[in-house]
């Protein structure tokens, strides 16, 4: 498998309050994601045999609402940013020049996130990892806009969580 760094930025200390092993199980669920990419898609990014690079900020509503309204015009806040360097047309002949691979930077708003646990009744911890998948899934091209693309990308991320023992979030 691919060589993976997961970069980890804690913007926000309360992180760690909330979730003590953010970065060990963080970095489990980018081993989950990636060896079961591997296992089931052939991305063309995967035969360039370069370690891969993922930027994850911890961060909060106030910072989130603000890349959300610089980037995408919504001011508010939301669980998860994704914005993935795959997405640009030109990534592919990029990453040949390079040594490595930058897929991209994923921001987790804690507040929303902990609301969304609360509201949905599921542990911070399991609401934690199907938000990193999600936005792992972003990062590696997967996209929910139509819904066949849903559709897809949702089965991806319950098989995913499966392997966690965590429950399908998408199941009533």
């Amino acid at each position: 498998m691919n060589n993976q760094q997961l970069q980890i930025t804690v913007e926000d200390e309360r992180w760690l309050q909330a979730l003590p092993e953010v970065e060990d199980l963080s970095s489990e669920v980018a081993d989950k994601v990636l060896a079961w990419i591997l296992s089931h898609e052939d991305l063309d990014l995967f035969h360039l045999n370069l370690p891969l690079f993922i930027n994850l900020s911890l961060s909060n509503d106030e910072q989130v609402r603000s890349l959300n309204k610089e980037y995408r015009g919504l001011d508010k806040s939301t669980n998860v940013l994704s914005f993935a360097n795959i997405d640009d047309e030109d990534f592919l002949a990029e990453c040949e020049l390079y040594d490595e691979i930058q897929l991209g930077d994923i921001i987790i708003a804690l507040e929303t996130m902990q609301r969304e646990a609360a509201e949905q009744e599921v542990s911070f911890r399991d609401h934690y990892c199907h938000l990193l998948v999600h936005g792992l899934l972003h990062i590696l091209g997967y996209d929910h806009m139509e819904a066949e693309e849903a559709a897809e990308m949702e089965a991806c991320e319950a098989a995913i969580l499966q392997l966690m023992n965590i429950k399908n979030p998408y199941e009533d």
